[in-house]
């Protein structure tokens, strides 16, 4: 499997896991829904300042993301960014 393909696994199976739907998902990482159904479906390659988000949001490293099990998540624990007032 490539890398690409093993991280669209790991970001919907953290989406998932969280409970989230990919609406709130994508709010969370500043990016839009389609572009979070690319994403997971491996048919585009995230860039590094989406990896970046994903992995403020999700407080952790982008290691994290390869290890199954590594990251359990509640819908909770997943940092929503905050509005511009």
């Amino acid at each position: 499997m490539d890398l690409a393909r093993q991280l669209a696994d790991a970001l919907r199976r953290v989406r998932e896991e969280a409970g989230l739907s990919q609406v709130e998902m994508a709010r969370a990482l500043r990016i839009s829904r389609a572009t979070l159904n690319r994403l997971e479906n491996a048919a585009q390659n995230m860039t590094l300042k989406t990896l970046s988000e994903l992995c403020r949001a999700l407080n952790c490293k982008p290691g994290d993301l390869f290890e199954p099990g590594r990251l359990k998540l509640q819908s909770s624990r997943l940092r929503r960014p905050q509005r511009p007032r």
